[in-house]
């Protein structure tokens, strides 16, 4: 059973009343199916009403869900043969970006992603789905290596930001993101990208740049996360939902303004409650733009690129 988010607790009242019944009639003494029966009805109607109408500030409490989906399971349950391909050739291989090449329904792709990992363990070793320069050079190194063999390129993106350390700074943050960010812009091959949880800021922006953007129909995808822009306009990160609302961070204000393509609708409750459900919608969302883009040329495709993100902001 998923965790509950703070504005689920009337939903989580009543899924606790249905676990205390089953569990006073665990002998089978008392028939309590009907009574059962009656509380979920109720269960999935408030539950349905809720997620119908979240605010900013909700979706992204939905957005970093523990139990939301990430790039692991969605390379299991949609890449055939996964080769991993690690290093940038310069310095490290960063954990928080994984790469490598494999088969999405009988094509062969690259595919590219932040893994924020499922524990505490993993979630250390992979810096949160957090970047650093090396990982975007990987990312850099792969896209080009993808345009060499014409192989279409997948990305998953979901991290709330670039790692902001001293050490990446000197490595050169900035420039790794902005070079990545060219990189996917100058593909001669397709590159179809989906927003998974968080799209926050560059860190995104470096392997979104591409023909078609899907975003997850929870998922939430801005320039800083509510709480940074809270903290620089109110001095207090207490008016992230505010922040949320006033940035347009959610799938259906970026479907209006043109950021994104395609919105990906999620299982009743997000995707955390059914994510072999949410793995396999992305991953016909994900088909249906590969065949649109793949046997466009190179210079067509670049431009399809360069008129998206021109086009965004205007009129």
């Amino acid at each position: 059973m998923a965790s509950f988010l703070d504005f689920e607790k009337p939903i989580a009242e009543l899924q606790g009343r249905i676990d205390e019944l089953r569990d006073t009639a665990a002998d089978g003494a008392l028939d309590i199916d009907a009574e059962v029966a009656k509380i979920q009805v109720k269960s999935d109607r408030m539950l349905r009403d809720t997620y119908a109408r979240l605010t900013p500030w909700q979706k992204t409490q939905v957005a970093r869900h523990p139990e939301r989906p990430h790039f692991n399971h969605y390379v299991t349950g949609l890449i055939e043969d996964f080769m991993p391909l690690g290093g940038d050739r310069a310095f490290a291989d960063d954990q928080a970006i994984i790469g490598g090449m494999g088969n999405f329904r009988g094509r062969s792709v690259m595919v590219i992603g932040h893994e924020k990992g499922d524990d505490t363990a993993s979630r250390l070793k992979h810096n949160f789905g957090m970047g650093k320069p090396e990982g975007y050079r990987k990312a850099i190194r792969l896209v080009e290596l993808a345009d060499r063999f014409g192989l279409p390129v997948i990305t998953l993106v979901d991290t709330s930001g670039a790692f902001p350390g001293v050490q990446a700074e000197e490595r050169g943050q900035a420039e790794a993101i902005a070079r990545s960010t060219e990189a996917c812009l100058n593909l001669g091959v397709p590159l179809v990208a989906s927003i998974l949880g968080e799209g926050g800021s560059g860190g995104a922006v470096a392997l979104a740049a591409g023909n078609r953007v899907l975003m997850m129909e929870h998922a939430v995808y801005s320039v800083i996360s509510p709480e940074g822009c809270a903290s620089i306009l109110w001095r207090t990160a207490d008016r992230a939902a505010d922040a949320a609302e006033a940035m347009k961070v959610t799938a259906q204000h970026l479907l209006a303004l043109g950021v994104i393509d395609t919105i990906v609708p999620e299982p009743l409750g997000g995707a955390h409650r059914d994510p072999k459900l949410a793995i396999e919608t992305l991953g016909d969302a994900i088909q249906a733009a590969l065949e649109e883009l793949v046997g466009r040329d190179a210079a067509d495709l670049r431009r399809d690129r360069r008129e998206k993100f021109l086009a965004m902001g205007r009129g």
